[in-house]
């Protein structure tokens, strides 16, 4: 199976999302980016840092790659009318953002690279992620609740924390609705982090059954 294969499910994907441009990959892959990281803090953050490398560190400001990748963190679709006022709103609502263009190679290996920090007086997360085209992302580290997260695969991906109980009953449902192509377990005084690579994306009633029953999972 050759990597487009594996990072593009469809013919759509290739093609890309409807979104508000001008690019796929440095706007509608950097919503995407923000959405992930939204969906992993799970919070209002009150402070967004954000760190560009190689190509986005270039094009940022020209691509609307920044309030692209804000308005993803505020939860908004690609295509959603307010994507271009994202970081005035950001703002509106007392966040603060600071874009930092970092020089030198990526330090996840991929020119399109952004690395978004989120925190408030409750948490904090980190999350670094590529755009690789068509709208298309990768996210390759998480930093969350003191794991440290390298997923092994593209998206779709499952973070589930618990038990080894949760785990094998996690595996189980799964199992009834895709394949798991690879799985991994990560560890620390606070107990177990399990990852799940998913062979195709959860519909949104599956992923609501889910997380009913577990209450710390993150799906991307």
């Amino acid at each position: 199976m050759t990597t487009m294969t594996v990072n593009y499910k469809s013919v759509f994907d290739i093609i890309g999302p409807i979104m508000i441009g001008p690019s796929s990959s440095h706007t509608a892959g950097a919503c995407a980016i923000g959405r992930a990281a939204n969906s992993i803090f799970k919070d209002k953050p009150m402070d967004i840092v954000i760190h560009y490398y190689e190509s986005f560190a270039q094009t940022h400001k020209g691509h609307g790659t920044d309030y692209a990748i804000i308005s993803g963190i505020l939860g908004f679709d690609p295509d959603d009318s307010r994507v271009p006022y994202a970081i005035g709103l950001a703002r509106d609502q007392g966040i603060n953002i600071t874009f930092i263009e970092e020089p030198g190679d990526s330090p996840i290996n991929h020119p399109n690279t952004a690395i978004i920090d989120l925190k408030n007086e409750h948490k904090q997360v980190s999350v670094s992620g590529c755009s690789i085209g068509g709208g298309t992302i990768e996210i390759r580290e998480i930093h969350m609740d003191g794991f440290d997260i390298k997923p092994k695969g593209p998206l779709p991906i499952l973070l589930v924390q618990g038990g080894e109980d949760d785990h094998q009953n996690v595996t189980k449902q799964l199992a009834d609705l895709t394949k798991v192509n690879a799985h991994q377990r990560y560890q620390t005084t606070k107990g177990n982090m399990y990852e799940y690579d998913l062979d195709r994306r959860l519909k949104h009633d599956e992923i609501e059954k889910m997380a009913k029953d577990y209450s710390k999972l993150v799906y991307l």
